[in-house]
């Protein structure tokens, strides 16, 4: 949310913003620079024309595809939600995505929004914390899944043997990394809640949920299998139709590729944005690591950056109303709450 002026003599708005989180957007942006630097911005523009007015909608009407995906996904989390709440969970995940794709607080500040729309929609807190663990759990497994699919792609089809040989080891190290960030995340979630819950108590005297009561229902939650494993589906489902989107633009711009290709290469982009989660939307490390990892596949740097800009356009369509509305809401809300009575 916007943040409001401090009086005179306080902190200016720049001093708000944390020095590191500045230094991961210059980095961005000079990935940035890089990549305009190295590819044909003549080719760019003809492939974004080709694109046009009624292919754009119809990608945005695909991102549409994967937030309802992922509603799914956040509503099997939380089992006894009822279906037609569904909307609800699509409106959480949309405007979640929005706010880390836009907002500087990135993934952080998503899940909060997330959660919050979820609160204010009638859905019980300590649901909705358990529940978002689950499906960032399922989540991470999936993306796991597919990031090991598109290292098998491109170390074992696509690149010649003594190229992938020397690839290989780099690879497969990378995948333990993640390995280990995935388990740690499993594993480690019980002993981190009980030390958020002990912070909590010490600097939030007045937390209206204890760590506890989370805790507990995300045992009762782990124990519906069907229900997690439902998670696991939506999410996957969720992943792969992200991937049919980028296949759909690639044809659209004139550069197409097989769908398993396309599966691969955008679920080592998934995995680039997860690590770069500090820098706002990926901005500048999505477009490196396409035009890296793109000519693997085929692909010319130029179209894998109009591939990166085509879907960044797309976004911002549906994220720039979604937080809009959202903050109209947040607005209305408190003006309620300040309304004299009578």
């Amino acid at each position: 949310m916007p943040i409001s002026p401090e009086s005179a003599g306080g902190p200016t708005p720049l001093r708000r913003i944390p020095w590191p989180m500045l230094g991961a957007v210059a980095i961005g942006v000079a990935m940035a620079a890089w990549v305009a630097a190295m590819v044909d911005l003549g080719e760019i523009v003809q492939g974004i024309a080709r694109v046009g007015l009624g292919g754009f909608a119809l990608l945005c009407l695909s991102l549409v595809g994967v937030l309802a995906l992922l509603g799914a996904a956040l509503l099997a989390s939380m089992p006894g939600e009822p279906v037609r709440r569904m909307p609800l969970f699509l409106w959480s995940r949309m405007v979640r995505e929005a706010a880390s794709d836009l907002l500087p607080f990135s993934q952080i500040g998503g899940l909060f929004i997330g959660a919050r729309t979820l609160i204010a929609g009638g859905v019980a807190p300590v649901r909705v914390y358990a529940g978002m663990i689950v499906d960032l759990t399922t989540e991470m497994l999936t993306q796991l899944i597919l990031t090991f699919f598109g290292l098998w792609m491109l170390s074992v089809t696509l690149l010649d043997p003594p190229t992938a040989a020397k690839l290989r080891p780099l690879l497969w190290t990378g995948a333990a990394i993640a390995v280990a960030i995935v388990a740690a995340f499993i594993f480690l979630q019980r002993p981190a809640l009980r030390l958020m819950g002990l912070v909590a108590r010490r600097t939030l005297p007045r937390l209206e949920i204890g760590i506890g009561e989370v805790l507990d229902q995300l045992a009762a939650f782990y124990r519906r299998h069907a229900a997690v494993a439902a998670s696991l589906f939506f999410n996957l489902l969720a992943w792969l139709a992200s991937a049919g989107s980028a296949w759909l633009a690639l044809r659209l711009i004139g550069r197409p590729l097989p769908f398993a290709e396309v599966v691969a290469l955008e679920s080592l982009i998934f995995a680039v944005r997860s690590v770069a989660f500090v820098i706002p939307g990926a901005l500048g490390v999505q477009e490196a690591a396409y035009a890296i990892l793109a000519p693997l596949f085929g692909l010319n740097p130029a179209a894998a950056v109009t591939l990166s800009l085509v879907k960044r356009g797309r976004e911002l369509a549906i994220a720039l109303p979604a937080l809009a509305l959202w903050q109209a809401g947040q607005i209305r809300s408190a003006s309620k709450a300040v309304r004299p009575a009578g």
